[in-house]
């Protein structure tokens, strides 16, 4: 039988494995729900900040759920604080938040060197974090999680503000992507350099519904495959999350070449896969259901997505930290045929 590294990384090689993996990437879509804290004494928000105790809550998860990964970091901010942005780490049960984005414009924002940021904020922490895991989990892959260019960029630049310049001003909006796509590349290669298996994007702000599909292509697809491509040279895979329907950017989905493509509970996965044959679907049980269903209908779900031939088994997206641990036990042990 497989480990859980080898069937993942199996899968994510276009190869077939004895079964759809089981997964909960980390990052966004992370599973240190209060249940887990609360049962192992390893919480946030202190775990954010401190390597063992953050290895610690990703082994407790990976122990506890059924989900054949680990994944760090825990959030979402990690490269907005690393940027300049002012942060909260939230509480046991809430996740960081970005407070105040540095600059008003994207025209405003002044370019930092790369490597001195590369070595700022959490990010030695999560690397740390990541060395631990690797000694201690040889058969697991290990996942290094990025927020995507775009939320990224909306995370330093004002949002609602970036959102529009994207149309008024491509030129401000494209220096800076190419700035937070260089910060992204660098971050994953030191995940990878100490002892990630693979990288997961998570990128809420490029959806097809909020950006439309030319800006979608413009922009979101242009960056993230760039992150893809410096992955790939690595022979490092990457899984991509794209909130929202897809309708306006399902097409476009291939010009990323990730390695994986993981969706919300709203898409239509078999369709998908049968109007992209080439793509590596990964999805898409209701974070909904898993938090206030019953374990009958996750597991049935979860049944659903194994014999519609899904190849990764997921959460469809964030998971709310009130989810309870015996809904996610029945999700992964209905994967798994237990």
């Amino acid at each position: 039988m497989p480990s859980p590294k080898e069937r993942l990384l199996t899968v994510l090689t276009g190869g077939r494995a004895d079964r759809p993996p089981v997964i909960c990437p980390g990052g966004m879509m992370n599973t240190a729900i209060v249940e887990i804290m609360q049962l192992t004494g390893h919480t946030l928000p202190a775990a954010h900040g401190d390597a063992g105790l953050m290895a610690d809550l990703a082994s407790d998860i990976f122990s506890h759920t059924g989900f054949e990964n680990l994944g760090v970091p825990f959030c979402l901010t990690v490269e907005a604080e690393v940027l300049g942005s002012e942060i909260t780490y939230g509480t046991l049960a809430c996740e960081p938040k970005v407070v105040r984005e540095v600059y008003p414009s994207a025209a405003a924002v002044r370019q930092r060197p790369i490597e001195s940021m590369l070595r700022g904020g959490r990010i030695p922490v999560i690397l740390q974090a990541i060395e631990i895991l690797a000694r201690r989990h040889r058969d697991v892959a290990i996942i290094g999680n990025l927020t995507g260019p775009v939320s990224t960029a909306a995370s330093l630049v004002d949002p609602v503000n970036f959102l529009k310049e994207l149309r008024k001003k491509p030129v401000q909006c494209h220096e800076v992507l190419n700035y937070v796509t260089d910060l992204l590349i660098g971050f994953a290669q030191k995940m990878v350099q100490s002892g990630a298996t693979l990288i997961a994007i998570s990128d809420p702000t490029a959806t097809g519904e909020i950006l439309g599909p030319k800006i979608f292509a413009e922009y979101a697809v242009r960056y993230l495959s760039r992150i893809t491509a410096a992955m790939h040279q690595q022979n490092v895979p990457v899984i991509v999350h794209i909130c929202g329907n897809l309708q306006t950017a399902r097409s476009l989905l291939p010009e990323i070449k990730a390695d994986a493509i993981s969706t919300d509970a709203l898409v239509n996965l078999p369709q998908l896969k049968a109007e992209l044959p080439g793509l590596t679907t990964m999805g898409n049980l209701s974070t909904y259901m898993l938090e206030l269903g019953t374990a009958e209908a996750v597991a049935a779900r979860a049944r659903q997505l194994v014999s519609e031939e899904i190849d990764i088994i997921a959460p469809a997206c964030g998971l709310s930290t009130s989810t309870p641990l015996r809904l996610i036990r029945a999700m992964t042990a209905a994967v798994k045929g237990e």
